[in-house]
């Protein structure tokens, strides 16, 4: 029988609850020694110093920390906005923590059930969870909505027969404004993710679509729209869309519109890799097979639209979910394998993704004045792409949710067969890591509590061992 995890299982669950309480609190933070990485033009600010207060941004300049403030060396690791995922689905804490860990700290929804976007969104906006913010969708317009649609909204049951008509249409649309959307997802073709849809097939005709843009746009919320055919995107982009979501099958006509238009592309291309590879969100024979065909299709799509100078952006499709292969990163990584500059792929997951979202005066930069959204990595993203994959820091709303930065062994207990590394924290306290998927800080008698509480179980569990013994003698 194995005794020690136990010692400190029950102690180590205490401080693991205790973590979901709420955020920690939005101190006033310094960043020392950071190359700072400019997106807009790929110029990199070495050994800068970034003062983050009340959430934003202060001051970036090479400059000593202020007094009064929590320090961080960064030691020469790279710093760049936090990256942006424009198409998500993901719709619990534990799917937003793993975007946020992967350095995502805005995601845009692209339809989840019981409004849990629009629920998520308000918990990050008023400072009660440290995640990435949610740009809201709730339920996405197809002609059969989520059953959930109508517990959530029992008014609209009339919807329930199917959203077949513009009148029908339109009060779709009116169910999600009126729990306060940002966006309204649209489905202008088939999925390609169930095997008994094609996904080139059109669903709804450019006057069908253009009553959403134009309902949508009575609160001024923009459209975004699956579709995958160029049949259903050409009808999505004429009616007034401003995003194209996947495009697999575009043509070079409705990509020349795109560009005139100025409607915006996330082609999600990762998630059409997990799509024709085992594992992942997918794990199906028949999708394989369809996801193999779809691939050179699509980055065929990418390439063209890059060349003709679309603005490009980068979308998961994934929920974030225990299986999900699909991150943010990888699609920066696979950008540049299809022929963007390294400064155009990070780009397109920071300032051109927020100007998509028309957030580009509040996120996308670091500068003064915009929201305290960043990652650091520990080499130079603009030489190697690949580093944006492994954030070691991860900072949303001036709130840190990742951080990695020092893989020192300092002091190890054993926590449920885990080593759990402690080291003194900058306010006297200890940083605890192990005992979660984020790192918790004790103060002094918060510890002493905890390293009481493991010697009594220990020594509990050694008593029990020497009267065993002795019994069996």
């Amino acid at each position: 029988m194995k005794k020690m995890p136990i010692v400190l299982a029950v102690a180590a669950a205490v401080v693991s609850i205790s973590a979901q309480r709420g955020a920690p609190p939005n101190e006033p933070l310094a960043l020392v020694h950071a190359n700072v990485v400019n997106v807009r033009d790929g110029r990199i600010t070495p050994d800068a110093t970034l003062v983050l207060r009340n959430g934003r941004i202060e001051s970036i300049a090479s400059a000593p920390a202020p007094s009064g403030v929590r320090v961080l060396d960064l030691r020469g690791k790279y710093v760049l906005p936090g990256l942006i995922d424009a198409h998500t689905h993901a719709d619990n804490f534990a799917a937003l923590r793993r975007a946020l860990e992967s350095g995502v700290t805005t995601v845009r929804s692209a339809g989840v059930s019981n409004y849990a976007d629009v629920g998520f969104h308000e918990l990050v906006k008023n400072g009660a969870v440290v995640g990435p913010d949610v740009v809201t969708a709730g339920y996405h317009v197809r002609p059969q909505l989520a059953p959930e649609a109508f517990l959530n909204n029992p008014e609209y049951a009339d919807l329930m027969s199917g959203v077949t008509t513009i009148e029908k249409m339109r009060r779709a649309v009116q169910m999600n404004l009126a729990h306060g959307v940002d966006w309204i997802k649209i489905l202008a073709t088939e999925r390609a993710g169930t095997a008994d849809t094609d996904p080139r097939k059109q669903v709804y005709t450019e006057e069908e679509i253009r009553a959403i843009v134009q309902e949508a746009a009575t609160k001024n919320v923009p459209v975004e729209a699956h579709a995958h055919g160029d049949e259903g995107a050409m009808a999505a982009v004429r009616a007034g869309v401003r995003s194209i979501e996947h495009g697999t099958y575009l043509s070079d006509a409705t990509l020349q519109l795109m560009k005139e238009r100025g409607t915006y592309f996330d082609p999600t291309y990762t998630t059409v890799i997990d799509l024709a590879e085992p594992g992942g969100d997918y794990d199906d024979p028949a999708l394989m097979i369809r996801g193999q065909q779809m691939l050179p299709r699509l980055r065929s799509t990418v390439e063209r639209a890059h060349k003709l100078g679309l603005k490009i952006v980068t979308g998961g499709d994934t929920s974030y979910g225990p299986k999900s292969l699909t991150r943010i990163s990888q699609e920066v990584g696979h950008f540049v394998e299809m022929g963007f500059t390294p400064l155009e792929a990070i780009q397109s997951a920071t300032i051109v993704n927020a100007e998509m979202l028309r957030l580009d005066k509040s996120i996308g930069v670091l500068e003064p004045g915009y929201e305290a959204d960043l990652i650091a990595v520990e080499r130079n993203p603009l030489q190697d792409i690949v580093t944006v994959q492994d954030p070691l820091l991860v900072i949303s709303n001036g709130r840190i949710g990742l951080d990695r930065l020092d893989f020192a062994r300092d002091r190890m207990v054993q926590t449920g067969g885990r080593a759990t590394t402690a080291r003194p924290s900058e306010k006297g306290g200890v940083s605890v890591y192990g005992l979660g998927r984020f790192p918790v800080t004790l103060y002094k008698e918060q510890w002493t509590k905890l390293l009481a509480m493991a010697d009594d179980i220990r020594a509990f569990i050694n008593e029990n061992d020497a009267k065993l013994k002795a019994k069996s003698e």
